[in-house]
């Protein structure tokens, strides 16, 4: 291509989201020196909250999270990237997808993003911390819990963790979720739930309710005598590489209500997707290959701060020793993962039903009355 193309991208403000695919555009530039991919980045909240029509308006390349696959699909303001792509890069995505990564973008029977990140919610802890203590790490609420009352426990927990640790909880129950569209799970196991999360929330410092994943790990990485446990919140490789925080963070499975029955979480990660007003769609597309791709993933993508969505780069046992185990301790994790709803109106439900759990966790409001209006908003966003 002799025309010098320069697209623009919107990423999520933090190295695992920003630098990774700065590092892949510098490099896909180099390869073709007139062809430039231009990373902006938003701040994780608004990673979670700007519209999506918006962002595929003003950006060519948009990293998502997958909830917005089913508004994508009805709305047409991505580009249909079963048509774009072809099968073969398809079908080792897909034959390569970390738990449900690569299906949760596709919806309608079209992908609408490329999983070239992989996360869910999983434990994270300081090993010295705990040996100092004379404690491990628990198997168990009831142990969590005991841990907890030591002081030793802290858990993400602003508005958007605490609706996402409350599914977390029933997953570990073993419970259904969504089983339906009037309620989000059989009224007294959700109640039981909620109760469970609101005792572990009292045994917290009440800092942690205005700290999301991120900042609950450069608090566990930064401070000297910081938590020693965490069992909820997004894994980030980072925190597990040497020299990227002053004290080195582990992260495994999660509990669940006994020993022998882990629990599961929701499934995060990022997606690269394209918008359907790019006027470069051959450009935008090699380069979506370029970063999805194993030689990719398991090389620059790593290397600049990136978690890679790419199932060979989560078995590199070079990679896997880089960053303490990361990979390997939490993969049976990522594939028990379960994705969230993604009809058109979930994210109106997750957003608006998370500050109603919050107010019950942080206020001591009434359980009751809390669910009641979550099963209420359940049923409207349902309709």
């Amino acid at each position: 291509m002799n025309q010098k193309v320069t697209l623009r991208g919107i990423t999520w403000d933090h190295m695992r989201g920003f630098t990774s695919v700065v590092g892949t555009a510098q490099r896909f530039h180099e390869l073709n020196p007139r062809l430039d991919i231009q990373w902006q980045k938003r701040s994780l909240q608004e990673f979670a909250d700007k519209p999506l029509a918006q962002l595929a308006a003003e950006y060519d390349l948009l990293v998502i999270d997958h909830p917005w696959a089913g508004f994508a699909a009805s709305s047409g303001i991505l580009a249909n990237l079963t048509e774009l792509l072809s099968e073969s890069f398809m079908a080792d995505q897909a034959a390569n997808s970390v738990g449900q990564s690569h299906p949760s973008y596709n919806f309608g029977g079209s992908q609408w993003a490329l999983a070239t990140d992989a996360a869910c919610p999983v434990s994270s802890y300081r090993p010295d911390l705990l040996e100092v203590a004379g404690e491990s790490v628990p198997q168990t609420f009831d142990e969590l819990i005991a841990l907890a009352e030591k002081g030793l426990v802290c858990c993400p927990s602003i508005a958007l963790d605490c609706y996402g640790n409350f599914l977390n909880l029933l997953m570990a129950a073993g419970e259904t979720i969504f089983p339906n569209e009037e309620e989000v799970a059989e009224r007294s196991v959700a109640i039981n739930a909620l109760e469970r999360l609101k005792a572990l929330t009292d045994l917290i410092e009440d800092r942690f309710f205005d700290l999301n994943p991120i900042r609950t790990l450069e608090v566990m990485s930064q401070e000297s005598n910081g938590p020693a446990y965490s069992p909820w919140g997004y894994g980030y490789t980072n925190y597990s590489r040497k020299g990227y925080a002053p004290h080195l963070i582990h992260f495994g499975d999660v509990i669940g209500i006994e020993s022998d029955k882990p629990g599961a979480t929701m499934l995060g990660g990022a997606g690269m997707a394209i918008s359907a007003q790019c006027k470069h769609l051959d450009v935008a597309k090699a380069y979506a290959e370029f970063t999805a791709s194993p030689a990719i993933q398991n090389g620059i993508y790593y290397e600049t701060g990136g978690q890679p969505g790419h199932r060979s780069a989560w078995q590199n046992p070079d990679l896997d020793t880089q960053c303490a185990g990361f990979f390997s301790r939490t993969l049976p994790t990522l594939d028990r993962a379960f994705v969230r709803p993604r009809y058109a109106g979930y994210l109106e439900f997750q957003d608006t039903a998370c500050l109603h759990i919050y107010d019950y966790l942080r206020n001591n409001g009434d359980v009751n009355a809390t669910l009641d209006i979550v099963n209420e908003i359940y049923r409207e966003t349902r309709q």
